[in-house]
């Protein structure tokens, strides 16, 4: 089974598919090459607008906050990674040798980057309703369950409630690689010195939030 059988999209370009799967290692090593970068770009403003037109339409009752805070939970690199995952998007994404001996093909920030570009390269071949309509097939049941309950991915709050039993307080410390247009955040949480759980991001929030996740299923 192909990659677009498992989206449910054929696309019409497939140039397109082939640049959305091209990691920014490949032109890195090679010039003359184009990356997935732009297209992943235009892709987060698809999604964006597509789970909030969502969110909107099908939940009225949702304040404005709440609706911020589901759209995050949702759009998050952890929940690209996951959908990512699930459809084995990493087997197809194009890397350099450099890259694929460091385990690119597993990385959260590659597979999501991967996945939000495949949203704007069908946003590119067919409009914006083919790519909500994609978005809406690879999210199916995500939004409803997020807006039944905003607060369920705020995983750093969890963490201090679950140490605040014992007295204990999370410390976080995060790191940021790459250009400034395209920062990578890496966090390590840490209790009384000793590292819980590790995360990456490409916010210094979204990293500590994969952290958090990360130490309370190491907790759990």
């Amino acid at each position: 089974m192909t990659l677009q059988d498992v989206i449910g999209y054929a696309f019409k370009d497939q140039a397109l598919l082939e640049l959305a799967l091209t990691h920014r290692s490949v032109s890195s090593e090679n010039p003359s090459r184009f990356d997935n970068e732009r297209l992943e770009f235009l892709g987060d403003a698809v999604l964006q607008l597509v789970v909030t037109d969502r969110l909107y339409a099908d939940f009225p009752d949702l304040p404005e906050g709440q609706m911020a805070k589901v759209r995050a939970a949702v759009v998050s690199g952890s929940a690209l990674a996951e959908i990512a995952t699930s459809i084995g998007l990493g087997d197809h994404v194009e890397l350099s040798p450099s890259e694929e001996r460091s385990g690119g093909r597993t990385k959260r920030s590659i597979l999501a980057d991967a996945l939000e570009a495949i949203i704007g390269a069908v946003y590119l071949d067919s409009g914006f309703a083919e790519a909500e309509t994609l978005v809406h097939r690879l999210w199916e049941g995500r939004i409803e369950e997020k807006a039944a309950n905003p607060g369920v991915r705020d995983y750093k709050t969890r963490l201090q409630e679950v140490l605040a039993v014992t007295g204990r307080r999370p410390e976080y410390e995060v790191t940021g690689t790459g250009p400034d247009h395209k920062r990578e955040f890496s966090a390590v949480v840490s209790v009384d010195g000793s590292v819980l759980g590790v995360g990456e991001g490409r916010s210094k929030k979204a990293a500590e939030q994969a952290a958090a996740e990360t130490a309370l299923r190491s907790i759990s």
